[in-house]
């Protein structure tokens, strides 16, 4: 059964990888790493959520 809006929770976009997080603050720690290391960070990118909007498998 798909969600409504309703039950959807605000996912938050790190604006260097695209990786999304169920908080502002990992978006935003993602966000500074990615920047200052031009990498990703396994201990931060371990709490990333799946987007549901993404159809390529």
């Amino acid at each position: 059964m798909p969600k409504t809006l309703a039950e959807e929770k605000p996912e938050y976009r790190c604006s260097e990888c695209g990786l999304l997080y169920p908080t502002k603050e990992l978006a935003e720690r993602c966000r500074k790493w990615c920047s200052e290391h031009r990498s990703c960070n396994l201990e931060i990118i371990q709490y990333a959520v799946k987007d549901e909007r993404d159809n390529h498998q």
